[in-house]
């Protein structure tokens, strides 16, 4: 299957029906500054500016298929806790997830905490357990993913090793995938892989590999030859080695395929086996085979990195990255909210500031270029935020817009000033600014800043306003007059 042929395949991903049992956890993320050293001991002392919960471990992996547009079945365990509850949340927010979460009294919801300044991690902080479930618990996680099971078409076992997946909930669920026909995927954890016999494909990393086998994996020889001991040893249908810098070789007892890694920049791996998993499995749930499914799997790994923390691929970013013959860049200017958001907060993670405007743009004048040009120069990225069609008609009237919101955004994203468009369908851009909270917010003169939406809010954590010099002469509506002569 071509590259272009691929792209069009992830279309197919939404809907497709996939099972994920495991380890759920809530990553926090805590935001700040550092200006000095605690007089207490030689540590830095971060000033918080702001902090940021999200689904991690399994339920990232949920994450990321929902991303891709799949209906998820999510089994795991929590505790009765506000970690636990935050999860809950979460969860009945993703699009096409239905979660099923047993509750365990007395255990902790996993908690990872991280604390950035800058750029850099400056410490995370664990709170959880590694105890196996109770038995209780465990039999409630079965009955759940076996009720699923006649709605799905891909199971995955996301083991992060705290304990939701002993053998009591990982022998009936294999069993009862392969009773059923059902694919069943392993991202294991266990040092012994016999608790995964007979499961249809596991995805361990290179040192999971070499400790499972307990064999070299130094070339792709060796890693053909360690995947190929295991099959043996365990059942196993195939094995996806996932390699870092040199990709993933997915090996069975007859074949082996090795797929170079993709990425042009690498920012942050974390979670990016996840997106390998999510990715995997929502292709074989879409009747892709195994090479077509590991090769989209490829390119979502090739994007993931090149974003910050836990981040989640989406089915456009995975399509233009197939379209563009494997060589992810940056994806389309034009962006969602979600896949916007996640831009931004690289972007940040790297000490840019982020700049918003916004408009119409309907006919696009020098008087819009200048203004555009004056909001780059206040920041390092600036993100347009761009009326919707339905949105101009009640601002503008019947006739308006001139062109539609796709070819508005289109001229738009081909300015070198212009980083990012979001379309919004709100006739103000408020709950944009708020979801974005842009450190400049930037309007035309003919504004005051008392009259500039979003301005207060701005200023309330510390941005700035810049109100841009106006071109004289120049506006839609004269141009569009003029044109009717």
């Amino acid at each position: 299957m071509t590259g272009a042929a691929l792209a069009d395949a992830v279309a197919g991903l939404a809907g497709a029906r996939v099972l994920v049992v495991g380890d759920a956890m809530l990553d926090r993320f805590v935001y700040g500054e550092v200006t000095r050293i605690s007089p207490e001991a030689p540590i830095p002392v971060v000033k918080v500016a702001r902090e940021r919960a999200m689904l991690g471990g399994a339920g990232n992996v949920v994450r990321n298929l929902a991303a891709l547009g799949a209906e998820t079945a999510f089994v795991s365990v929590v505790g009765d806790d506000e970690a636990g509850r935050a999860i809950a949340d979460a969860l009945a927010a993703l699009a096409g997830t239905t979660a099923h979460l047993v509750t365990a009294p007395g255990r902790p919801t996993t908690i990872k905490t991280r604390y950035i300044a800058g750029s850099q991690q400056l410490l995370r902080a664990d709170r959880e357990t590694d105890a196996s479930i109770e038995v209780a618990t465990a039999a409630a996680v079965v009955a759940h993913a076996r009720a699923a099971l006649p709605r799905v078409r891909v199971v995955v076992l996301s083991d992060y090793g705290k304990g939701a997946l002993g053998a009591s909930v990982v022998r009936p669920l294999i069993e009862a995938a392969r009773a059923a026909g059902i694919t069943l995927i392993v991202d294991p954890k266990a040092p012994d892989y016999a608790l995964y016999r007979g499961a249809s494909l596991l995805t361990p990393n290179r040192r999971e590999l070499a400790e499972a086998a307990r064999m070299a994996v130094d070339t792709d020889a060796a890693i053909v030859a360690a995947a190929r001991s295991l099959i043996a040893d365990h059942a196993l249908e195939r094995v996806l080695v996932t390699r870092s810098a040199d990709g993933m070789s997915l090996v069975d007892a007859r074949s082996a395929a090795h797929f170079a890694a993709e990425a042009r920049e690498v920012y942050d791996v974390s979670g990016a086996g996840d997106t390998v998993v999510a990715t995997l499995a929502a292709g074989l749930a879409a009747g892709l085979d195994a090479a077509e499914a590991t090769r989209l799997a490829n390119a979502a790994a090739a994007i993931v990195v090149g974003k910050i923390g836990t981040a989640v691929v989406y089915a456009d970013d995975l399509a233009s990255a197939l379209r563009a013959a494997g060589r992810p860049a940056d994806g389309a200017k034009t962006q969602a909210l979600a896949p916007a958001l996640d831009r931004i907060e690289t972007w940040r993670r790297h000490g840019q500031r982020v700049g918003f405007t916004n408009g119409v743009f309907d006919l696009l004048h020098p008087g819009h270029v200048s203004l555009l040009a004056q909001a780059r120069a206040a920041c390092d990225r600036l993100v347009v935020g761009l009326n919707a069609d339905a949105s101009v008609k009640r601002l503008k009237g019947p006739t308006r817009p001139i062109q539609s919101e796709a070819e508005r955004a289109a001229v738009l994203a081909a300015l070198a000033t212009v980083d990012l468009v979001v379309i919004f369908e709100d006739d103000t851009p408020i709950r944009l600014i708020e979801a974005i909270r842009p450190d400049v917010l930037v309007k035309g003169a003919d504004y005051t800043i008392a009259t500039v939406v979003g301005a207060d809010l701005v200023r309330s954590y510390g941005g700035r306003v810049v109100l841009a010099d106006l071109a004289a002469g120049h506006s839609t509506t004269a141009t569009i007059e003029r044109m009717g002569r």
